[in-house]
């Protein structure tokens, strides 16, 4: 097991441990939640960098790393939706950020089945809405007060970011997605 997937199962175990500090009842158990989440965000960043560097990047890892991001991000928007559940902005910034993923999710998947994966791949917009998203998510989860409107401020701009990203995607698929001229499709 290279060290790249190591991290990625790390993110993994992670998860539930972050959940379970995320409930204690004690004062300090959201900013240790929130820095568990940090630990997990780092490792995110740091296997793929590791297996670009190291040329540890296997079958395995590729198909991995995607499913611990996705679950790691919807777990933690899910927390933030209950800690900050008086703000239906947080709940329709949360639904969008979960909607982009379910479609881009399935149009990767589409697409890789076409041969055309190369049409959908991670771009700059992509990388700030992630940048923007676990910002938000670290200071939401951590509920200090006089940080909360800059974390709306990132989870909005996430949210904004995670739609144009999503016309992005859909646009550059979009050759593929259209029926051809005899009806039938792409």
């Amino acid at each position: 097991m290279t060290l790249a997937n190591q991290l990625t199962f790390l993110r993994l175990v992670l998860i539930p441990l972050f959940v379970v500090v995320f409930y204690l009842p004690f004062d300090w158990a959201h900013f240790a939640s929130a820095m568990i989440f940090s630990v997990a965000a780092i490792t995110d960043w740091l296997d793929g960098y590791v297996a670009r560097k190291y040329n540890q990047s296997t079958p395995f890892g590729a198909f991995l790393d995607p499913v611990a991001d996705k679950l790691m991000v919807v777990i933690a928007l899910v927390l933030v939706v209950t800690l900050h559940h008086d703000s239906i902005w947080v709940m329709g910034a949360a639904v969008v950020i979960i909607g982009r993923e379910i479609v881009i999710s399935a149009l990767r998947e589409w697409m890789a089945k076409v041969g055309q994966s190369a049409s959908v791949a991670v771009s700059y917009i992509g990388k700030l809405k992630t940048t923007f998203q676990m910002t938000a998510l670290i200071v939401l989860l951590a509920n200090i007060s006089i940080l909360i409107p800059i974390g709306l401020i990132a989870l909005f701009g996430a949210a904004a970011l995670t739609l144009w990203s999503m016309i992005i995607y859909l646009r550059a698929a979009w050759p593929y997605l259209r029926p051809n001229d005899d009806g039938s499709g792409a």
